[in-house]
């Protein structure tokens, strides 16, 4: 784990991580995740679906939200228990309208690269929501 991680596990089960922009970060974090998720016997779909889903959030929010800005951290914060995984991912960006992005699987988007994560952020996790000010989403897998 880089130096520039910090992380505390709270008494309430969740587990927090300040990410600096880094890209390389991402894959760490996804192994954290997905390591405590084999302890409680998550099957391979499952591991998959949220592998997927948290890269989304982490690469979106470091290359959308930050900006690529190493002057910005991402805020990560997971909950795993045998029954769900909740996973929150926040930028230290401007934020953005979820509903503004234009549906990838329209015929006239379909070779555009924008909002392909937030679709399947939505098609693999069984919960996903976005703040007020767009720059966190909270996303739930259930077993």
């Amino acid at each position: 784990m880089p130096d520039a991680v910090r992380q505390t596990d709270d008494a309430d089960g969740w587990v927090r991580k300040v990410l600096p922009t880094d890209l390389t970060t991402v894959r760490e974090t996804e192994r954290e995740v997905l390591g405590r998720l084999r302890e409680l016997g998550y099957d391979d779909d499952q591991l998959f679906a949220v592998r997927l889903a948290l890269e989304e959030a982490l690469v979106n929010a470091m290359r959308h939200g930050n900006r690529l800005d190493p002057d910005l951290s991402v805020h990560v914060a997971y909950l795993a228990t045998p029954e769900r995984v909740e996973i929150r991912v926040a930028d230290e960006g401007l934020g953005f309208d979820p509903g503004g992005v234009p549906d990838p699987t329209v015929d006239e988007n379909l070779e555009r690269p924008c909002g392909r994560g937030i679709m399947l952020m939505r098609c693999y996790m069984d919960e996903v929501a976005f703040s007020a000010s767009g720059n966190e989403v909270a996303m739930v897998k259930y077993r």
